[in-house]
This record gives C-alpha cells, structure tokens and sequence, in this order.
C-alpha cells in the first residue's frame, strides 16, 4: 500500500490554489472552483483540495512537506508574502521545522528530517 494523496477542504479553492502555487507546488488538475489537485515538486505524492461550504469547527489536518533547503525555502516564501507562525528551528526530534497556515486555517509544517524521517535513534525494529 502506497499513499497516493491526501485532500483537504476549502471555501475558496482559486485563493487557495494561488497560496499552495506560491508554496512551489505543481497544478496538474484544474476543476475550478469545486477542484485541484498538485503534483509535489519532489517525489510522487499528490495534494488535493476541494470545494466546501463551510469549514469544520475542528481542524484536525496537519500537512507536512520536506524540503532539503528549508531555511532558504522559507526566506525565499517570506519574500513572496507567505507569513510563517515559526520560523525553522531545530526540534527535540531531530527534526527542523517552520509552521504557518493556509488561508482557510489548515496547518502547514515545512520540514527537514533527512535520514531521521523514517529512521530515527528510536525506531522501532521489526
């Protein structure tokens, strides 16, 4: 079994379209104004977002996205606008992270774990 994408909710899906475009992501599905879906531009994961209403009272979705230049990744997405809710930090995971949200409040998390991913100190052996 492979992760093929993962979709999230949006009251507005061109502004929202226009915000993850700008995060570097590729549009490979245009269904305006109820769908899009994206290609990451690292790998094989999709990303998709769908037309509602309303949103959920509960935001439960956390996106995560790695990117090996993350600081520059983050000062070069400052520069076009996006407003981050932490800037990269080391964390005690050993991982290095930057939060924001997207326009509809779903939580971003842009990342680098490299080797400790999938495999950190304490991973559990099979």
């Amino acid at each position: 079994m492979n992760l093929n994408q993962v979709t999230i909710s949006s009251t507005n899906v061109a502004k929202a379209t226009e915000f993850y475009t700008t995060l570097g992501l590729r549009l490979i599905v245009d269904a305006l104004p109820r769908y899009v879906r994206f290609e990451c531009p690292d790998g094989e994961a999709t990303f998709s977002i769908h037309h509602v209403e309303k949103m959920s009272d509960s935001h439960n979705v956390t996106l995560y996205f790695e990117d090996d230049n993350l600081d520059s990744t983050v000062k070069e997405l400052q520069t076009k606008g996006i407003i981050f809710t932490s800037v990269p930090e080391d964390k005690s995971w050993k991982w290095r992270e930057a939060h924001l949200n997207d326009l509809d409040g779903n939580k971003l998390i842009l990342f680098k774990a490299g080797e400790n991913r999938k495999n950190p100190p304490w991973r559990v052996e099979s």
